[in-house]
């Protein structure tokens, strides 16, 4: 038995399955992300595998043993498994050391190393009510660290963070995996928080998992449009505009339809692609979007070329990896 197994656990809340027989298991230091959609049962299961909320069915084992719920436990939770809700709250009126003095179960100089990582130790002399909204959250999973867990469970941990704070908090959660060797499963919403942080996905829709893999699979074959849409753009197209991209390419037409994003596509000379009319052009940071029209179907593609402009002609292929799936 692994690190931590849940095996077919569901939970029924006012008479609505929110969490559906859900099985998985994680092994030490893999990063697993959950995503899904508002209500799809991210947070309930979270908080069932903190312990915290009782499983109607099933079980989790964490590190061997099986994890008591709430009904069963004077004190909810488990020693070595810290929750971070996403309406996490900060005592006021209270100096920070004072929080992390109450919590800390390690040496000092262990502890000190922890606020380096969440680079907080040039807050500790402040009140709670002298917080930005980034530094409350770091001090919070600070707080949490020093109770040394083995298993950190992150819920929406860069909600209503600005992109300065958001930046730093997944510097912080990159180095808890990395330096401090603790395990890590997070909720977010957002694919770019996930796609380059997960070493495993699970995709989540009314309380089932549709979906489960590496975040290069789950994002380029998604197991339907909802699996599809929750990573990213993307576009189907048709089966007669597929066989035009793939006879301009050299492979053979199919009669199928093909699963594109709008990085797939590539700006190409007139003889090796085909013709596109630009409709408007975006600025993206480090990237441009054009959204073209293209035999009467209109998508968005992102390039890095600059000269492209709306009311342009240009020619885009698919890339051969596309078009031999």
């Amino acid at each position: 038995m692994g690190f931590l197994e849940i095996s077919n656990i569901s939970k029924l809340t006012d008479g609505k399955s929110v969490v559906d027989e859900v099985s998985f298991s994680q092994s030490t230091n893999q990063k697993i992300a959950i995503a899904g959609e508002t209500g799809s049962g991210k947070s309930t299961l979270l908080k069932m595998i903190a312990g915290l909320v009782q499983p109607d069915q099933g079980m989790i084992y964490f590190n061997d043993k099986h994890l008591l719920g709430p009904d069963f436990k004077l004190i909810p939770g488990h020693p070595d498994i810290a929750y971070l809700s996403q309406h996490f709250e900060l005592r006021n009126s209270y100096r920070v050391e004072e929080l992390l003095t109450y919590a800390n179960k390690l040496t000092d100089e262990m502890a000190n190393a922890i606020f380096e990582v969440c680079m907080i130790s040039h807050l500790v002399k402040r009140r709670t009510d002298q917080l930005s909204g980034g530094e409350r959250q770091r001090i919070a999973i600070a707080r949490l660290l020093i109770g040394s867990p083995k298993l950190l469970i992150l819920d929406e941990p860069y909600s209503n963070l600005d992109l300065i704070h958001k930046n730093i908090l997944k510097n912080i959660i990159r180095e808890i995996g990395g330096s401090l060797q603790i395990t890590c499963l997070m909720v977010s919403h957002d694919p770019s928080d996930i796609l380059s942080w997960a070493d495993q996905i699970i995709l989540m829709k009314s309380g089932k998992i549709i979906q489960m893999g590496n975040p290069e699979e789950v994002y380029r074959n998604p197991a339907n449009s909802y699996a599809a849409g929750l990573l990213g753009n993307y576009y189907t197209l048709n089966p007669q505009l597929s066989d035009v991209f793939r006879k301009k390419a050299g492979f053979n037409e199919t009669g199928n339809g093909l699963f594109v994003r709008p990085e797939y596509f590539k700006i190409v000379s007139e003889t090796d692609g085909i013709e596109a009319y630009v409709k408007d052009k975006f600025f993206m940071a480090g990237f441009y979007e054009l959204e073209i029209v293209i035999a009467n179907t209109t998508l968005t593609i992102r390039t890095m070329q600059k000269h492209p402009k709306k009311g342009d002609t240009l020619f885009i292929a698919l890339e051969n990896e596309v078009l031999e799936n």
